[in-house]
């Protein structure tokens, strides 16, 4: 069991720092209930952590002690492994867009999959279901956009959006207009006011 242990350990250190790996990738080093076994000993003695069913990751050791590595990173992983679509909330979005001053007590990330919680070490990432139109473009300043007007409601929309605008390079705000379709149409009316200067 040991030696199973190394390579388990060994083939998830030639993984990039922090990406989750799943039970089922380990199956060509021994058999199921073998990887289990060896997985949940691991965890046990702290050499993984276990993010979620069946996702193992390994902690970031730092001069304070071992930790998670960066929840962004974990999210992105995440959503590969399990073909989902998954986005920072809206509130997360409003704050760095600098729409709001309210920093998030919660790491919240909004999922096309189940709602769900997820545990990293001592802190509890929660995913919210959201509707499609919340999650387009996951990885741009222009979804980001998107899901903070979502979170800040038609009534600060148009506010909110006029700020953003200054912030948008050529192609983000493009981008934002090319997804109106998939928008709310309250949201739809204020991203199409940005075609005027696109």
């Amino acid at each position: 069991m040991e030696m199973l242990a190394n390579r388990v350990l060994n083939y998830i250190d030639e993984l990039p720092k922090g990406t989750p790996t799943g039970a089922k990738e380990l199956l060509h080093l021994a058999s199921r209930d073998a990887v289990d076994q060896t997985l949940c000993r691991l965890v046990r003695r702290g050499e993984l952590m276990r993010a979620a069913r069946g996702l193992y990751l390994r902690p970031v050791k730092g001069r304070f002690g071992a930790h998670p590595p960066e929840i962004s990173k974990v999210m992105e992983a995440l959503a590969a492994i399990r073909g989902e679509r998954i986005a920072q909330h809206g509130a997360m979005a409003a704050n760095q867009l600098g729409l709001t001053t309210q920093v998030p007590v919660r790491e919240i990330y909004l999922t096309s999959g189940r709602s769900r919680s997820v545990k990293l070490g001592g802190q509890v990432i929660e995913l919210r279901h959201a509707p499609e139109w919340q999650l387009v473009l996951p990885e741009q300043t222009a979804g980001a956009a998107i899901r903070a007007l979502a979170w800040l409601g038609p009534k600060r929309a148009a506010s909110a959006l006029r700020k953003i605008r200054k912030g948008l390079s050529q192609s983000e705000l493009q981008a934002m207009v090319g997804v109106r379709q998939m928008l709310p149409t309250w949201m739809a009316a204020e991203v199409s006011a940005l075609v005027v200067g696109v």
